[in-house]
Protein backbone atom coordinates (compact mmCIF):
# COMPACT_ATOMS: atom_id res chain seq x y z
CA UNK A 1 0.00 0.00 0.00
CA UNK A 2 2.69 2.31 0.76
CA UNK A 3 4.27 2.05 -2.60
CA UNK A 4 0.86 2.63 -4.63
CA UNK A 5 0.49 5.61 -2.45
CA UNK A 6 3.80 6.87 -3.43
CA UNK A 7 3.18 6.32 -7.15
CA UNK A 8 0.11 8.08 -7.40
CA UNK A 9 1.55 10.88 -5.25
CA UNK A 10 4.39 11.32 -7.57
CA UNK A 11 2.04 10.65 -10.23
CA UNK A 12 0.08 13.86 -9.52
CA UNK A 13 3.57 15.71 -8.91
CA UNK A 14 5.22 15.02 -12.27
CA UNK A 15 1.61 14.75 -14.72
CA UNK A 16 1.14 18.62 -13.59
CA UNK A 17 2.47 19.98 -16.73
CA UNK A 18 3.43 17.16 -19.10
CA UNK A 19 3.58 13.43 -19.57
CA UNK A 20 6.06 11.43 -18.34
CA UNK A 21 8.03 8.26 -18.78
CA UNK A 22 7.76 5.20 -16.16
CA UNK A 23 11.24 5.28 -15.37
CA UNK A 24 11.09 8.75 -14.06
CA UNK A 25 8.17 7.97 -12.34
CA UNK A 26 9.65 5.00 -10.43
CA UNK A 27 12.75 7.08 -9.46
CA UNK A 28 10.61 9.98 -7.95
CA UNK A 29 8.12 7.59 -6.24
CA UNK A 30 11.52 5.71 -4.75
CA UNK A 31 9.71 2.25 -5.69
CA UNK A 32 11.55 -0.23 -7.58
CA UNK A 33 10.81 -0.37 -11.12
CA UNK A 34 9.13 -3.50 -11.09
CA UNK A 35 7.15 -2.63 -8.42
CA UNK A 36 6.28 0.38 -9.68
CA UNK A 37 5.25 -1.30 -13.24
CA UNK A 38 3.29 -3.83 -11.32
CA UNK A 39 1.45 -0.79 -9.58
CA UNK A 40 0.53 0.96 -12.71
CA UNK A 41 -1.03 -1.96 -14.40
CA UNK A 42 -3.28 -2.20 -11.48
CA UNK A 43 -4.26 1.60 -11.64
CA UNK A 44 -4.28 1.53 -15.22
CA UNK A 45 -6.98 -0.65 -14.85
CA UNK A 46 -8.94 2.45 -12.41
CA UNK A 47 -8.89 4.66 -15.45
CA UNK A 48 -6.17 7.04 -13.26
CA UNK A 49 -4.04 7.71 -16.47
CA UNK A 50 -3.29 7.03 -19.93
CA UNK A 51 -0.38 5.18 -21.39
CA UNK A 52 1.33 4.51 -25.08
CA UNK A 53 4.62 3.60 -24.92
CA UNK A 54 5.95 3.94 -21.30
CA UNK A 55 4.74 7.42 -21.67
CA UNK A 56 2.29 8.36 -18.75
CA UNK A 57 -0.34 11.25 -19.41
CA UNK A 58 -3.42 12.15 -16.92
CA UNK A 59 -5.81 14.64 -17.58
CA UNK A 60 -7.15 16.68 -15.35
CA UNK A 61 -10.41 14.44 -14.56
CA UNK A 62 -7.94 11.96 -14.18
CA UNK A 63 -5.60 13.40 -11.82
CA UNK A 64 -8.90 14.47 -9.41
CA UNK A 65 -9.45 10.72 -9.61
CA UNK A 66 -5.52 10.19 -8.94
CA UNK A 67 -5.49 12.36 -5.77
CA UNK A 68 -8.75 10.99 -4.47
CA UNK A 69 -7.49 7.85 -4.67
CA UNK A 70 -4.24 8.90 -2.83
CA UNK A 71 -6.41 9.82 0.07
CA UNK A 72 -8.07 6.80 0.43
CA UNK A 73 -5.42 5.18 0.98
CA UNK A 74 -3.96 7.38 3.65
CA UNK A 75 -2.11 10.10 1.76
CA UNK A 76 -1.72 13.78 3.48
CA UNK A 77 -4.31 15.90 2.54
CA UNK A 78 -2.11 19.07 2.84
CA UNK A 79 0.36 17.41 0.48
CA UNK A 80 -2.23 15.66 -1.93
CA UNK A 81 -4.15 19.13 -2.11
CA UNK A 82 -0.68 20.92 -2.62
CA UNK A 83 -0.13 18.96 -5.98
CA UNK A 84 -3.49 19.55 -7.27
CA UNK A 85 -4.16 22.66 -8.28
CA UNK A 86 -7.01 24.87 -7.73
CA UNK A 87 -8.08 25.62 -11.58
CA UNK A 88 -8.14 21.68 -11.90
CA UNK A 89 -10.97 21.05 -8.96
CA UNK A 90 -12.92 24.32 -10.38
CA UNK A 91 -12.97 22.78 -13.84
CA UNK A 92 -14.22 19.71 -12.96
CA UNK A 93 -16.90 20.62 -10.77
CA UNK A 94 -18.02 23.36 -14.08
CA UNK A 95 -17.56 20.43 -16.98
CA UNK A 96 -20.25 18.22 -14.55
CA UNK A 97 -22.30 21.37 -14.94
CA UNK A 98 -22.32 22.04 -18.23
CA UNK A 99 -22.58 18.02 -18.96
CA UNK A 100 -25.95 18.17 -17.87
CA UNK A 101 -27.03 21.39 -19.35
CA UNK A 102 -26.48 23.82 -16.91
CA UNK A 103 -25.00 27.53 -18.15
CA UNK A 104 -21.72 28.04 -15.73
CA UNK A 105 -20.49 31.48 -14.90
CA UNK A 106 -17.57 30.90 -12.87
CA UNK A 107 -15.85 33.27 -10.36
CA UNK A 108 -18.87 35.35 -10.42
CA UNK A 109 -18.46 39.23 -8.90
CA UNK A 110 -21.07 41.41 -7.78
CA UNK A 111 -21.95 44.31 -5.58
CA UNK A 112 -24.52 44.15 -2.98
CA UNK A 113 -24.85 46.50 -0.03
CA UNK A 114 -21.64 48.23 -0.97
CA UNK A 115 -19.75 45.34 -0.67
CA UNK A 116 -17.88 43.27 -3.34
CA UNK A 117 -18.62 39.61 -3.52
CA UNK A 118 -17.23 36.67 -5.58
CA UNK A 119 -18.74 32.89 -5.74
CA UNK A 120 -16.61 30.17 -7.33
CA UNK A 121 -19.28 28.62 -9.47
CA UNK A 122 -22.63 29.85 -10.30
CA UNK A 123 -24.58 27.57 -12.59
CA UNK A 124 -28.44 28.23 -14.06
CA UNK A 125 -30.60 25.72 -14.85
CA UNK A 126 -34.42 26.86 -15.12
CA UNK A 127 -35.44 27.44 -11.84
CA UNK A 128 -32.19 26.74 -9.97
CA UNK A 129 -29.12 29.35 -9.59
CA UNK A 130 -26.83 27.23 -7.70
CA UNK A 131 -24.11 28.71 -5.82
CA UNK A 132 -20.92 26.34 -5.28
CA UNK A 133 -17.79 27.08 -3.50
CA UNK A 134 -15.53 24.92 -4.67
CA UNK A 135 -13.38 24.22 -1.14
CA UNK A 136 -10.06 23.03 -2.27
CA UNK A 137 -8.90 21.84 1.60
CA UNK A 138 -5.69 22.44 3.00
CA UNK A 139 -5.68 20.96 5.81
CA UNK A 140 -8.46 18.31 5.93
CA UNK A 141 -11.78 18.37 7.73
CA UNK A 142 -12.87 20.06 10.74
CA UNK A 143 -16.08 20.97 12.43
CA UNK A 144 -15.31 24.26 12.56
CA UNK A 145 -13.70 24.85 9.04
CA UNK A 146 -16.81 23.20 8.10
CA UNK A 147 -19.17 25.65 9.55
CA UNK A 148 -18.02 28.36 8.44
CA UNK A 149 -17.42 27.20 4.87
CA UNK A 150 -21.12 27.06 5.24
CA UNK A 151 -22.13 30.32 6.83
CA UNK A 152 -19.64 31.80 4.37
CA UNK A 153 -21.59 30.38 1.61
CA UNK A 154 -25.19 30.68 2.65
CA UNK A 155 -23.92 34.57 3.25
CA UNK A 156 -23.12 34.81 -0.46
CA UNK A 157 -26.01 33.14 -1.59
CA UNK A 158 -28.45 35.46 0.36
CA UNK A 159 -26.29 38.55 -1.37
CA UNK A 160 -26.87 37.49 -4.41
CA UNK A 161 -30.37 36.55 -3.99
CA UNK A 162 -30.59 40.21 -2.66
CA UNK A 163 -28.66 41.50 -5.82
CA UNK A 164 -30.47 39.43 -8.16
CA UNK A 165 -32.31 42.33 -10.10
CA UNK A 166 -29.38 44.05 -11.18
CA UNK A 167 -27.94 41.20 -13.10
CA UNK A 168 -31.04 39.80 -14.78
CA UNK A 169 -28.84 40.49 -18.18
CA UNK A 170 -25.61 39.32 -17.24
CA UNK A 171 -27.01 36.20 -15.66
CA UNK A 172 -29.50 35.90 -18.81
CA UNK A 173 -32.45 35.10 -16.52
CA UNK A 174 -34.76 37.62 -17.48
CA UNK A 175 -37.80 35.43 -18.72
CA UNK A 176 -37.85 33.55 -15.27
CA UNK A 177 -40.68 33.82 -13.44
CA UNK A 178 -39.54 32.58 -10.18
CA UNK A 179 -35.51 31.42 -8.92
CA UNK A 180 -34.19 29.16 -6.19
CA UNK A 181 -30.73 29.70 -4.73
CA UNK A 182 -29.09 27.16 -3.14
CA UNK A 183 -26.02 27.59 -1.75
CA UNK A 184 -23.28 24.21 -2.03
CA UNK A 185 -19.88 23.73 -0.96
CA UNK A 186 -18.04 21.29 -3.00
CA UNK A 187 -14.98 18.75 -1.32
CA UNK A 188 -12.22 17.06 -2.99
CA UNK A 189 -12.81 14.17 -0.59
CA UNK A 190 -15.63 12.62 1.62
CA UNK A 191 -15.95 14.16 5.26
CA UNK A 192 -17.59 13.61 8.22
CA UNK A 193 -20.81 15.56 6.95
CA UNK A 194 -23.30 15.35 4.00
CA UNK A 195 -25.27 18.34 5.10
CA UNK A 196 -24.48 21.27 7.58
CA UNK A 197 -27.28 23.17 8.84
CA UNK A 198 -28.77 21.65 5.37
CA UNK A 199 -26.42 22.92 2.65
CA UNK A 200 -25.21 19.99 1.06
CA UNK A 201 -21.27 19.24 1.11
CA UNK A 202 -20.92 17.25 -1.78
CA UNK A 203 -17.65 15.03 -2.92
CA UNK A 204 -16.28 16.29 -6.38
CA UNK A 205 -16.79 12.68 -7.73
CA UNK A 206 -20.35 12.68 -6.39
CA UNK A 207 -21.14 15.85 -7.98
CA UNK A 208 -22.89 13.64 -10.82
CA UNK A 209 -25.15 11.74 -8.11
CA UNK A 210 -26.53 15.43 -6.77
CA UNK A 211 -27.08 17.11 -9.94
CA UNK A 212 -29.92 13.92 -10.76
CA UNK A 213 -31.07 13.54 -7.17
CA UNK A 214 -31.19 17.81 -6.83
CA UNK A 215 -34.97 18.20 -8.41
CA UNK A 216 -36.64 15.85 -5.70
CA UNK A 217 -34.17 16.57 -2.67
CA UNK A 218 -33.92 20.72 -3.08
CA UNK A 219 -37.00 20.26 -0.49
CA UNK A 220 -34.75 19.00 2.14
CA UNK A 221 -31.79 22.14 0.98
CA UNK A 222 -31.29 25.46 2.55
CA UNK A 223 -32.40 27.48 -0.33
CA UNK A 224 -33.54 31.34 -1.21
CA UNK A 225 -36.75 31.37 -3.67
CA UNK A 226 -37.28 34.78 -5.38
CA UNK A 227 -39.87 35.93 -7.49
CA UNK A 228 -38.67 37.81 -10.57
CA UNK A 229 -39.68 40.83 -12.10
CA UNK A 230 -39.66 39.83 -16.00
CA UNK A 231 -38.35 42.11 -18.11
CA UNK A 232 -40.97 43.10 -20.34
CA UNK A 233 -42.94 44.25 -16.62
CA UNK A 234 -40.02 46.46 -15.83
CA UNK A 235 -39.81 48.12 -19.21
CA UNK A 236 -43.70 48.79 -18.79
CA UNK A 237 -43.26 50.29 -16.05
CA UNK A 238 -40.83 52.58 -16.79
CA UNK A 239 -42.91 53.76 -19.73
CA UNK A 240 -45.83 54.21 -17.79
Amino acid sequence: MTAEKNVLLSLLKLTRTSPVREELLAKEARVPAQITNQTLRILYGYDLFHEKEGVIEASPNQRVKIAIHALRLGADFERVCALLSWNEFENIAAQAFEANNYRVMRNFHFKQASRKWEIDIVTFKKPFILCVDCKHWKRGWRKAATAKAVETQVERTKAFASALPNYYPKARIGEWETATLIPIVLSLASGPYKFYDNVPIVPVLQLQDFINELPIQVHILKNMRQKLIRLDQNLRKFSQ
